[in-house]
């Protein structure tokens, strides 16, 4: 049996990872949605549901997916052009909620995938919500030339979120587990730090080293 699920629509940063797993031997295969059909008129036009046809299409492949065996397929939105291509080309599928292996697997993928974009793997892993939106868009500010360019741009959040203006000041740190969001280190207790503040849904500060 086939499992197919998504990772990383609901993430500001990255594409999304789709992944197709034959259940019983644990065969494994992945792609993401490129970040750029999230920006634009690619993403207005929501070209990424057609790209999941592609990947999928080439993980069934991989699989060597026969018309006859049974596919799990989430029902998330993610997957409504792929549910009418798969008809079209008689595979044996249902809509359902996709649990283990799966879930565990291409979730562990996707945070992978982030931290090949240079997300810290501490922020991820000392945050309840990691890639809850403005867990991430914190992350953003901290270098916001360079990571502006991994968002999704396209989503309305971005819109009303992704040009903020900021102030910088200096502050004495005064704790000793700080890590600094733009190089990922430990900033160490009782030395300056750079301040970056804005205002989204409340004012927020992001803490850096000084000189980074």
């Amino acid at each position: 049996m086939i499992q197919i699920d998504d990772a990383g629509s609901g993430s500001l940063i990255g594409g999304t990872c789709i992944g197709a797993m034959r259940k019983e031997t644990k065969e494994f295969y992945y792609d993401i949605i490129p970040i750029e059909f999230y920006k634009g008129s690619a993403f207005n036009e929501k070209k990424y549901l057609d790209y999941v046809i592609i990947i999928v299409n080439s993980l069934l492949k991989k699989l060597n997916v026969n018309k006859d065996e049974e596919i799990h397929v989430c029902r998330g939105y993610m997957f409504d052009n792929l549910r009418k291509w798969l008809s079209k080309e008689k595979y044996n599928f249902i809509n359902c909620k996709i649990e283990e292996p799966l879930q565990s697997i291409i979730e562990e993928t996707f945070e992978n995938y982030c931290l090949s974009l240079g997300l810290y793997k501490d922020y991820i892993r000392f945050n309840k919500y990691p890639f809850h939106f403005h867990t991430i868009l914190k992350w953003v500010y901290a270098d916001y030339e360079n990571r502006k360019e991994l968002c999704k741009t396209g989503w309305k959040s971005w819109k009303k979120y992704g040009n903020l203006q900021t102030s910088i000041n200096e502050s004495i740190v005064q704790k000793d587990n700080i890590i600094c969001l733009k190089c990922g280190e430990l900033i160490e207790k009782e030395t300056a730090a750079k301040v970056i503040t804005y205002i989204s849904n409340r004012k927020t500060a992001i803490l850096l080293h000084k000189d980074c």
